[in-house]
Order: C-alpha cells, then structure tokens, then sequence
C-alpha cells in the first residue's frame, strides 16, 4: 500500500494521495455547449421540449408560412417578430416557458438540467 504521508525535511509532511490523484486521474472535460433546433411548422413548436444541459443553444427557425416570434412566459425575453423562413438563436442557462405572442395556443419549454 502506497504512504499516506512521506516525511520530508525537518517535520513536515507531503499528502502523497492529492498528488497521486493529479497525476494518475484522466483529465477532466469540459463539455462543449451543443446546439439544438426548434422548427415552427403548422402552428407548432416541433418539439416542444427541449431538454438541454447549461450554456446550449436553442435555435427556432420558422418554417411555416406565417410570422411568428418566441417570447417567455413572463416576458423576460423575445424573439421578436420572425418571418417564413427566419431564425432565432438564444443561449440557456435556465429552464424557460415560453409561447408565441401572435399565436397563444403555441406553446413550448426548455428544460434546462
């Protein structure tokens, strides 16, 4: 069994295990942030939960033929106006509610975990 402490000069003690631990563990990382895609089609957010992880990015891009936009529930924020065939990008860091303004029955959520 490797020591817990080694005795160096006068008194002092070296905790082996923190060192042992930085150099054997695999490097820790990072997760890069993903990008996920919302499509407006038919009146509808598809899908209309997205589960993302912090720091993930939502696109919604309107592939309907009418306008629509993307505002939380509380009006925090929105993506203003978006014509057939525009987009929108907003980064998360929290779980979000939102709707469409133009049309309240559209519904959707960003679950952020």
């Amino acid at each position: 069994m490797r020591r817990v402490f080694e005795k160096i000069g006068s008194g002092i003690y070296l905790l082996l295990p923190i060192v042992f631990l930085l150099g054997s563990s695999p490097a820790i990382k990072k997760r890069a942030p993903k990008s996920h895609v919302v499509e407006i089609v038919q009146m509808k957010f598809k899908p209309a939960l997205v589960v993302i992880q912090p720091g993930d990015t939502v696109t919604w891009i309107n592939k309907d033929i009418l306008a629509h936009d993307v505002t939380e529930n509380s009006n925090t924020w929105a993506s203003g106006s978006m014509a057939a065939g525009a987009s929108w990008s907003k980064v998360f860091n929290e779980t979000s509610d939102y709707f469409c303004s133009v049309h309240v029955v559209m519904k959707g959520k960003v679950l952020v975990r």
